[in-house]
Protein backbone atom coordinates (compact mmCIF):
# COMPACT_ATOMS: atom_id res chain seq x y z
CA UNK A 1 0.00 0.00 0.00
CA UNK A 2 1.65 3.51 -0.68
CA UNK A 3 2.48 5.70 1.72
CA UNK A 4 -0.60 8.09 3.01
CA UNK A 5 -0.11 11.85 3.35
CA UNK A 6 -1.89 14.25 5.71
CA UNK A 7 -1.85 17.94 5.59
CA UNK A 8 -2.07 19.78 9.14
CA UNK A 9 -3.15 22.96 9.28
CA UNK A 10 -1.47 24.45 12.43
CA UNK A 11 2.14 23.80 14.11
CA UNK A 12 0.99 24.83 17.46
CA UNK A 13 0.33 22.00 20.21
CA UNK A 14 -2.69 20.13 18.53
CA UNK A 15 -0.95 19.90 14.58
CA UNK A 16 2.37 18.78 16.21
CA UNK A 17 0.67 16.08 18.42
CA UNK A 18 -1.33 15.06 15.25
CA UNK A 19 2.20 15.07 13.32
CA UNK A 20 4.15 12.77 15.80
CA UNK A 21 1.15 10.74 15.81
CA UNK A 22 0.18 10.43 12.34
CA UNK A 23 4.33 9.81 11.60
CA UNK A 24 4.63 7.13 14.00
CA UNK A 25 1.96 5.10 12.40
CA UNK A 26 3.94 5.53 8.90
CA UNK A 27 2.16 8.32 7.36
CA UNK A 28 3.91 11.06 5.13
CA UNK A 29 2.87 14.46 6.69
CA UNK A 30 3.28 18.38 6.13
CA UNK A 31 2.42 20.63 8.73
CA UNK A 32 1.52 24.70 7.50
CA UNK A 33 1.87 26.83 9.96
CA UNK A 34 0.65 30.33 9.38
CA UNK A 35 3.01 32.39 11.55
CA UNK A 36 6.36 33.30 10.25
CA UNK A 37 8.05 33.04 13.32
CA UNK A 38 8.49 30.44 15.78
CA UNK A 39 5.93 29.98 18.43
CA UNK A 40 7.86 28.87 21.37
CA UNK A 41 7.47 32.35 22.94
CA UNK A 42 3.88 32.35 23.05
CA UNK A 43 1.69 30.62 26.05
CA UNK A 44 1.46 30.74 29.70
CA UNK A 45 1.02 28.49 32.59
CA UNK A 46 -0.66 25.12 32.36
CA UNK A 47 -1.59 22.15 34.42
CA UNK A 48 -0.65 18.87 33.29
CA UNK A 49 -2.65 15.28 33.74
CA UNK A 50 -1.60 11.57 33.61
CA UNK A 51 -3.18 11.49 30.01
CA UNK A 52 -0.94 13.89 28.98
CA UNK A 53 1.93 12.22 30.70
CA UNK A 54 1.07 8.78 28.79
CA UNK A 55 0.86 10.46 25.16
CA UNK A 56 4.12 12.08 25.89
CA UNK A 57 5.25 8.30 26.99
CA UNK A 58 3.85 6.60 24.19
CA UNK A 59 5.73 8.86 21.62
CA UNK A 60 9.23 9.05 23.65
CA UNK A 61 9.19 11.74 24.93
CA UNK A 62 9.71 12.60 28.24
CA UNK A 63 7.79 14.30 30.13
CA UNK A 64 8.72 14.03 34.06
CA UNK A 65 10.37 16.46 36.33
CA UNK A 66 12.76 18.01 33.74
CA UNK A 67 9.22 19.89 32.31
CA UNK A 68 7.04 20.39 35.48
CA UNK A 69 7.09 21.65 38.87
CA UNK A 70 5.25 20.24 41.41
CA UNK A 71 2.72 21.16 43.35
CA UNK A 72 1.11 19.41 46.65
CA UNK A 73 -1.77 21.04 48.00
CA UNK A 74 -4.36 24.15 46.96
CA UNK A 75 -4.79 26.59 49.20
CA UNK A 76 -7.38 29.40 49.15
CA UNK A 77 -6.59 32.56 50.93
CA UNK A 78 -8.29 35.84 51.13
CA UNK A 79 -7.16 38.96 50.73
CA UNK A 80 -5.73 39.36 53.83
CA UNK A 81 -4.20 36.37 53.76
CA UNK A 82 -6.35 34.27 56.01
CA UNK A 83 -6.22 30.76 55.15
CA UNK A 84 -10.12 29.63 54.01
CA UNK A 85 -9.72 26.27 52.77
CA UNK A 86 -7.21 23.41 51.89
CA UNK A 87 -7.59 20.23 49.58
CA UNK A 88 -4.21 18.16 49.55
CA UNK A 89 -3.84 17.33 45.94
CA UNK A 90 -0.28 17.02 43.98
CA UNK A 91 -0.52 18.31 40.65
CA UNK A 92 2.71 19.13 38.13
CA UNK A 93 2.23 22.57 36.83
CA UNK A 94 4.43 23.30 33.06
CA UNK A 95 3.55 25.98 30.63
CA UNK A 96 3.10 26.00 27.13
CA UNK A 97 6.25 26.86 25.74
CA UNK A 98 8.45 23.62 27.25
CA UNK A 99 5.28 21.29 25.90
CA UNK A 100 5.42 23.33 22.51
CA UNK A 101 9.34 23.07 22.13
CA UNK A 102 9.44 19.61 22.84
CA UNK A 103 7.27 18.39 20.45
CA UNK A 104 8.75 20.95 17.65
CA UNK A 105 12.23 19.75 18.48
CA UNK A 106 11.54 16.42 18.29
CA UNK A 107 9.70 16.57 15.02
CA UNK A 108 12.01 15.02 12.83
CA UNK A 109 10.23 13.26 10.13
CA UNK A 110 7.61 15.53 8.93
CA UNK A 111 7.87 18.53 7.05
CA UNK A 112 7.16 21.67 8.80
CA UNK A 113 6.44 24.93 6.74
CA UNK A 114 6.05 28.20 8.30
CA UNK A 115 4.71 31.54 6.78
CA UNK A 116 1.88 29.37 5.32
CA UNK A 117 -1.68 30.63 5.61
CA UNK A 118 -4.60 28.49 4.59
CA UNK A 119 -7.18 30.49 2.88
CA UNK A 120 -9.32 27.12 1.43
CA UNK A 121 -9.61 23.44 1.93
CA UNK A 122 -11.91 21.20 -0.36
CA UNK A 123 -12.52 17.44 0.37
CA UNK A 124 -13.19 15.18 -2.43
CA UNK A 125 -13.53 11.40 -3.23
CA UNK A 126 -10.26 9.78 -1.04
CA UNK A 127 -8.23 13.32 -0.66
CA UNK A 128 -8.09 17.01 0.51
CA UNK A 129 -6.95 20.27 -0.83
CA UNK A 130 -5.22 23.16 1.19
CA UNK A 131 -4.96 26.42 -0.31
CA UNK A 132 -2.77 28.85 0.59
CA UNK A 133 -2.81 32.85 0.55
CA UNK A 134 0.67 32.72 -1.59
CA UNK A 135 -1.27 30.89 -4.27
CA UNK A 136 0.24 27.16 -3.74
CA UNK A 137 -1.95 24.16 -3.58
CA UNK A 138 -1.34 20.66 -1.38
CA UNK A 139 -3.10 17.66 -1.78
CA UNK A 140 -3.30 14.66 1.19
CA UNK A 141 -5.28 11.95 1.83
CA UNK A 142 -6.40 13.46 4.86
CA UNK A 143 -6.06 17.45 6.12
CA UNK A 144 -6.26 18.00 9.50
CA UNK A 145 -7.63 21.28 10.97
CA UNK A 146 -5.71 22.03 13.90
CA UNK A 147 -5.75 26.03 13.09
CA UNK A 148 -7.30 26.96 17.08
CA UNK A 149 -10.17 29.23 17.77
CA UNK A 150 -9.96 31.73 15.12
CA UNK A 151 -9.82 28.33 12.62
CA UNK A 152 -9.97 29.33 9.38
CA UNK A 153 -10.86 25.67 8.18
CA UNK A 154 -13.83 25.65 10.61
CA UNK A 155 -14.94 28.92 9.72
CA UNK A 156 -15.06 27.53 5.80
CA UNK A 157 -16.79 24.53 6.88
CA UNK A 158 -18.87 25.79 9.33
CA UNK A 159 -19.59 29.30 8.83
CA UNK A 160 -22.36 29.93 11.30
CA UNK A 161 -20.60 28.21 14.19
CA UNK A 162 -18.75 31.75 15.85
CA UNK A 163 -16.61 31.51 19.36
CA UNK A 164 -19.02 32.27 22.46
CA UNK A 165 -17.91 35.13 24.67
CA UNK A 166 -18.08 34.52 28.40
CA UNK A 167 -18.52 37.29 29.31
CA UNK A 168 -14.93 37.65 31.76
CA UNK A 169 -11.25 38.12 30.63
CA UNK A 170 -8.20 36.43 32.06
CA UNK A 171 -5.61 38.78 33.01
CA UNK A 172 -2.36 36.99 33.65
CA UNK A 173 0.89 37.92 34.98
CA UNK A 174 4.27 36.05 35.13
CA UNK A 175 7.24 36.95 37.80
CA UNK A 176 10.44 35.15 37.89
CA UNK A 177 10.71 33.59 41.18
CA UNK A 178 13.87 35.37 42.56
CA UNK A 179 12.33 38.69 42.52
CA UNK A 180 9.71 37.20 45.04
CA UNK A 181 9.39 38.58 48.32
CA UNK A 182 10.11 35.53 51.28
CA UNK A 183 6.62 35.33 52.15
CA UNK A 184 4.99 34.72 48.39
CA UNK A 185 7.68 31.97 48.03
CA UNK A 186 6.98 30.26 50.89
CA UNK A 187 3.86 29.57 49.72
CA UNK A 188 4.44 29.38 46.04
CA UNK A 189 7.42 27.33 46.13
CA UNK A 190 5.25 24.69 47.17
CA UNK A 191 1.38 25.05 46.70
CA UNK A 192 -1.12 26.09 44.07
CA UNK A 193 -2.88 29.59 45.94
CA UNK A 194 -6.72 30.19 45.34
CA UNK A 195 -8.48 33.50 46.21
CA UNK A 196 -11.82 33.86 45.10
CA UNK A 197 -12.53 37.68 45.73
CA UNK A 198 -16.18 38.70 44.89
CA UNK A 199 -17.20 37.71 41.21
CA UNK A 200 -13.60 36.71 40.01
CA UNK A 201 -11.56 34.05 40.88
CA UNK A 202 -7.70 34.22 41.03
CA UNK A 203 -4.95 31.45 40.64
CA UNK A 204 -1.18 31.40 40.90
CA UNK A 205 1.56 28.93 40.95
CA UNK A 206 5.06 27.73 40.06
CA UNK A 207 6.18 27.12 36.43
CA UNK A 208 9.50 25.98 34.48
CA UNK A 209 11.26 29.64 34.02
CA UNK A 210 11.18 30.35 30.24
CA UNK A 211 14.42 29.11 29.64
CA UNK A 212 13.65 25.77 31.24
CA UNK A 213 15.04 25.82 34.85
CA UNK A 214 13.16 24.36 37.28
CA UNK A 215 16.03 25.00 40.38
CA UNK A 216 14.11 26.22 43.12
CA UNK A 217 14.40 30.14 43.27
CA UNK A 218 15.34 29.82 39.55
CA UNK A 219 11.72 29.17 38.39
CA UNK A 220 8.57 31.45 37.22
CA UNK A 221 5.55 32.41 39.68
CA UNK A 222 2.02 32.23 36.79
CA UNK A 223 -0.93 33.90 38.51
CA UNK A 224 -4.02 34.05 36.31
CA UNK A 225 -7.20 36.18 37.52
CA UNK A 226 -10.53 35.60 35.68
CA UNK A 227 -12.74 39.11 35.90
CA UNK A 228 -15.70 39.70 34.47
CA UNK A 229 -15.81 42.54 31.46
CA UNK A 230 -19.16 42.97 29.39
CA UNK A 231 -18.27 43.65 25.58
CA UNK A 232 -18.36 47.22 25.82
CA UNK A 233 -15.38 47.39 28.67
CA UNK A 234 -13.51 44.17 26.49
CA UNK A 235 -13.72 46.55 23.47
CA UNK A 236 -12.20 49.91 25.74
CA UNK A 237 -9.69 47.27 27.39
CA UNK A 238 -8.57 46.89 23.96
CA UNK A 239 -8.04 50.20 22.74
CA UNK A 240 -4.69 51.72 22.52
CA UNK A 241 -3.52 54.87 23.43
CA UNK A 242 -4.48 56.24 20.19
CA UNK A 243 -8.11 55.66 20.50
CA UNK A 244 -8.11 52.70 18.00
CA UNK A 245 -9.66 49.52 19.35
CA UNK A 246 -8.10 46.07 18.25
CA UNK A 247 -11.90 43.83 18.41
CA UNK A 248 -11.56 41.39 20.98
CA UNK A 249 -7.90 41.19 22.07
CA UNK A 250 -5.01 43.69 22.07
CA UNK A 251 -1.39 43.33 21.66
CA UNK A 252 0.49 43.13 25.02
CA UNK A 253 2.63 46.53 24.63
CA UNK A 254 -0.40 48.54 23.17
CA UNK A 255 -2.47 48.16 26.22
CA UNK A 256 -2.70 51.16 28.29
CA UNK A 257 -1.10 52.43 30.93
CA UNK A 258 -3.84 53.20 32.77
CA UNK A 259 -5.63 49.93 32.34
CA UNK A 260 -2.40 48.03 33.43
CA UNK A 261 -2.20 50.66 36.73
CA UNK A 262 -5.42 50.22 37.36
CA UNK A 263 -5.48 46.45 37.19
CA UNK A 264 -2.53 46.14 39.89
CA UNK A 265 -4.10 48.62 42.12
CA UNK A 266 -6.75 46.18 41.85
CA UNK A 267 -4.29 43.20 42.22
CA UNK A 268 -2.80 44.92 45.88
CA UNK A 269 -6.39 45.35 46.88
CA UNK A 270 -8.24 42.06 46.59
CA UNK A 271 -5.87 39.15 45.60
CA UNK A 272 -3.75 37.23 48.37
CA UNK A 273 0.18 38.99 49.19
CA UNK A 274 1.20 36.58 47.09
CA UNK A 275 -0.77 36.72 43.93
CA UNK A 276 -0.30 40.92 44.27
CA UNK A 277 3.51 40.23 44.59
CA UNK A 278 3.13 38.34 40.94
CA UNK A 279 0.85 41.09 39.60
CA UNK A 280 2.65 44.01 41.08
CA UNK A 281 6.47 43.30 40.23
CA UNK A 282 6.47 41.24 37.33
CA UNK A 283 6.50 41.22 33.74
CA UNK A 284 3.53 43.39 32.40
CA UNK A 285 0.41 41.34 32.90
CA UNK A 286 -1.48 40.73 29.72
CA UNK A 287 -5.32 39.46 29.01
CA UNK A 288 -7.37 37.43 26.96
CA UNK A 289 -11.01 37.49 26.27
CA UNK A 290 -12.43 34.16 27.55
CA UNK A 291 -14.46 32.05 25.22
CA UNK A 292 -15.66 28.69 24.57
CA UNK A 293 -16.87 26.66 21.34
CA UNK A 294 -18.33 23.31 20.94
CA UNK A 295 -18.54 21.94 17.16
CA UNK A 296 -21.57 20.34 16.09
CA UNK A 297 -19.44 17.57 14.09
CA UNK A 298 -15.94 17.02 13.94
CA UNK A 299 -15.81 15.03 10.26
CA UNK A 300 -16.15 16.81 7.28
CA UNK A 301 -15.44 14.04 4.27
CA UNK A 302 -11.55 13.98 4.67
CA UNK A 303 -10.91 16.95 6.66
CA UNK A 304 -10.96 16.18 10.53
CA UNK A 305 -10.96 19.21 13.29
CA UNK A 306 -8.77 18.98 16.21
CA UNK A 307 -7.77 20.86 19.51
CA UNK A 308 -9.41 24.16 19.81
CA UNK A 309 -10.19 24.11 16.13
CA UNK A 310 -13.09 21.48 17.19
CA UNK A 311 -13.75 22.53 20.48
CA UNK A 312 -12.64 25.33 23.10
CA UNK A 313 -13.11 25.04 26.50
CA UNK A 314 -12.74 27.50 29.31
CA UNK A 315 -9.39 27.41 30.97
CA UNK A 316 -10.59 26.42 34.63
CA UNK A 317 -10.52 22.75 32.97
CA UNK A 318 -6.47 23.41 32.70
CA UNK A 319 -7.08 20.77 29.95
CA UNK A 320 -6.58 22.39 27.04
CA UNK A 321 -3.02 20.48 25.65
CA UNK A 322 -4.21 17.53 27.53
CA UNK A 323 -7.42 17.52 24.73
CA UNK A 324 -5.27 17.99 22.23
CA UNK A 325 -2.99 15.17 22.66
CA UNK A 326 -5.93 12.56 23.20
CA UNK A 327 -7.45 14.10 20.12
CA UNK A 328 -4.60 12.79 18.27
CA UNK A 329 -4.25 9.95 20.18
CA UNK A 330 -7.59 9.25 19.18
CA UNK A 331 -7.18 9.73 15.43
CA UNK A 332 -4.32 7.51 14.82
CA UNK A 333 -5.52 4.65 17.12
CA UNK A 334 -8.60 4.55 15.31
CA UNK A 335 -6.68 4.73 11.53
CA UNK A 336 -4.81 2.07 13.18
CA UNK A 337 -8.07 -0.10 14.10
CA UNK A 338 -9.79 0.28 10.72
CA UNK A 339 -6.74 -0.86 9.09
CA UNK A 340 -7.10 0.37 5.25
CA UNK A 341 -10.91 2.13 5.98
CA UNK A 342 -10.12 6.02 6.45
CA UNK A 343 -13.21 6.87 6.06
CA UNK A 344 -14.59 4.16 8.90
CA UNK A 345 -11.80 5.97 11.16
CA UNK A 346 -12.15 9.02 10.83
CA UNK A 347 -16.43 8.34 11.61
CA UNK A 348 -15.20 6.22 14.82
CA UNK A 349 -12.61 9.63 15.53
CA UNK A 350 -15.66 12.12 15.07
CA UNK A 351 -17.81 10.19 17.45
CA UNK A 352 -15.29 9.23 20.55
CA UNK A 353 -14.32 12.97 20.12
CA UNK A 354 -17.27 14.84 20.06
CA UNK A 355 -18.38 13.20 23.47
CA UNK A 356 -15.45 14.45 25.30
CA UNK A 357 -15.35 17.76 23.69
CA UNK A 358 -19.46 18.27 24.19
CA UNK A 359 -18.42 17.12 27.78
CA UNK A 360 -15.31 19.22 28.65
CA UNK A 361 -16.80 22.35 27.73
CA UNK A 362 -19.89 21.89 29.62
CA UNK A 363 -17.41 21.35 32.26
CA UNK A 364 -15.74 24.72 31.87
CA UNK A 365 -18.67 26.59 31.43
CA UNK A 366 -19.75 25.13 35.41
CA UNK A 367 -16.34 26.10 36.83
CA UNK A 368 -16.59 29.52 36.00
CA UNK A 369 -20.22 30.27 35.78
CA UNK A 370 -19.73 32.51 39.17
CA UNK A 371 -17.44 34.55 37.56
CA UNK A 372 -18.95 37.84 37.38
CA UNK A 373 -21.93 37.14 39.63
CA UNK A 374 -23.03 39.53 42.24
CA UNK A 375 -26.28 39.90 44.55
CA UNK A 376 -28.51 42.10 43.16
CA UNK A 377 -28.71 45.72 44.03
CA UNK A 378 -25.71 46.80 46.25
CA UNK A 379 -25.73 44.59 48.91
CA UNK A 380 -22.41 42.81 49.33
CA UNK A 381 -22.24 38.96 50.25
CA UNK A 382 -20.83 38.73 54.02
CA UNK A 383 -17.90 37.01 54.83
CA UNK A 384 -19.17 33.67 55.42
CA UNK A 385 -20.94 33.33 52.37
CA UNK A 386 -17.79 34.43 50.69
CA UNK A 387 -15.79 32.09 52.10
CA UNK A 388 -18.67 28.85 51.00
CA UNK A 389 -18.23 30.10 47.97
CA UNK A 390 -14.47 30.53 48.16
CA UNK A 391 -13.91 26.75 49.37
CA UNK A 392 -16.81 25.56 46.75
CA UNK A 393 -14.86 27.18 43.62
CA UNK A 394 -11.29 25.15 45.02
CA UNK A 395 -13.35 21.71 45.95
CA UNK A 396 -14.64 22.33 42.45
CA UNK A 397 -11.21 22.79 40.94
CA UNK A 398 -9.88 19.86 42.68
CA UNK A 399 -12.36 17.39 41.47
CA UNK A 400 -12.02 18.36 38.15
CA UNK A 401 -8.18 17.73 38.20
CA UNK A 402 -8.96 14.00 40.29
CA UNK A 403 -11.42 13.63 37.22
CA UNK A 404 -9.28 14.11 34.60
CA UNK A 405 -6.12 12.29 36.21
CA UNK A 406 -8.44 9.34 35.73
CA UNK A 407 -8.44 9.39 32.13
CA UNK A 408 -5.15 7.60 31.86
CA UNK A 409 -6.68 4.51 33.72
CA UNK A 410 -10.20 4.07 32.56
CA UNK A 411 -9.31 3.28 28.95
CA UNK A 412 -9.43 6.98 27.37
CA UNK A 413 -5.51 6.06 26.21
CA UNK A 414 -4.66 3.26 24.39
CA UNK A 415 -1.22 1.35 25.67
CA UNK A 416 0.22 1.22 21.89
CA UNK A 417 -0.60 2.84 18.80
Amino acid sequence: MATRRALIIGGSVGGLFAAHMLGRIGWEVDVFERAGEDLASRGAGIGTHPALHEVMRLLWLAFDDTLSVATRTYVCWDNSDRLIHEVHLQRKMSAWAPVYRTLRDNLRGPRYHRGMECIDVRSEAGSATARFADGSQARGDLLIAADGLRSAVRARLLPELQPAYAGYVAWRALMRESKAVRAARDILERDFLFCVPEGSLALCYAVPARDGDLRVGHRDYNCAWYRSADEAQLAELCTDTSGKCHGTSIPPPLIRPEVVADFRRSARAELASPMAVVVTRGDQPFFQAIYDLASPRLVFGRVALLGDAAFVARPHVGAGVTKAALDATCLATAIVGHGGDLDAALARYGSERQRFGDWIVGRGRDLGASIGMRPGGRARLDREELDRRAAAAVSAYAANADELSRLAVDGNIPGSV
